[in-house]
């Protein structure tokens, strides 16, 4: 299996700096020029099956790449952002003063009440893996989805069960591409991470991209 890991554009809650969680923020105008890029690059990558996450920013995302490519959108509400509970809405700052603990830890997996724990977010990831190689084993599959999730689930790729001991969240650029191929054994072969190439001529990467 092929699987193309993509987050979505801007959204106007990266925009303003806030961390987004479930929160359903719409794509900024940088968003909406950032999707057709992407739109854009994806005719030149060979896809079978499109997933996203059932977020508006997201699945506008994918809606975009799925036009180019011909291909149906599968809403999967198991490749959501990450459950954040009180500190969705919030800015970093405004979190880091109500909840200290998220200064030591990542605040994706802060344990902080109310928000996804780091057993459940693994057994959301080993769900979604263990799904698409059993459905989509010599397919090529992409998913749309959220910065957070993204660099849990490739954590969770590399390391498995222990993800969260070594988690610190990637950088996962809006619109970015990352490439992970399943060879003989089921052993995960990372292609490349993060590749944001196609909005080079636009200049549109975003500032304030924004991990959730």
């Amino acid at each position: 299996m092929n699987l193309y890991l993509i987050r979505h554009g801007e959204s106007q809650g990266n925009l303003e700096g806030k961390i987004q969680g479930w929160m359903d923020f719409p794509l900024s105008d940088l968003g909406k020029k950032q999707i057709h890029s992407v739109a854009t690059y994806s005719k030149d990558i060979h896809l079978d099956y499109l997933y996203s996450s059932d977020l508006k920013r997201a699945y506008d995302t994918a809606q975009a790449i799925g036009h180019a490519k011909n291909l149906t959108v599968h809403i999967w509400d198991e490749i959501r952002e990450v459950h954040l509970g009180p500190l969705q809405g919030l800015t970093r700052a405004e979190i880091y003063e109500r909840y200290p603990v998220t200064k030591e830890k990542s605040i994706l997996t802060s344990g902080v009440e109310g928000t996804e724990t780091v057993e459940q977010l693994t057994a959301r990831c080993q769900h979604v893996i263990e799904q698409l190689l059993h459905v989509h084993k010599k397919d090529h599959v992409a998913i749309v989805s959220h910065g957070g999730f993204i660099s849990i689930l490739l954590m969770y790729i590399l390391t498995g069960e222990q993800w969260s001991t070594f988690h610190r969240p990637f950088q996962i650029g809006n619109t970015s591409f990352t490439h992970i191929e399943w060879t003989e054994g089921n052993k995960p072969l990372i292609h490349y991470m993060n590749r944001t190439q196609h909005l080079e001529s636009m200049n549109d990467i975003s500032p304030k991209m924004g991990l959730l």
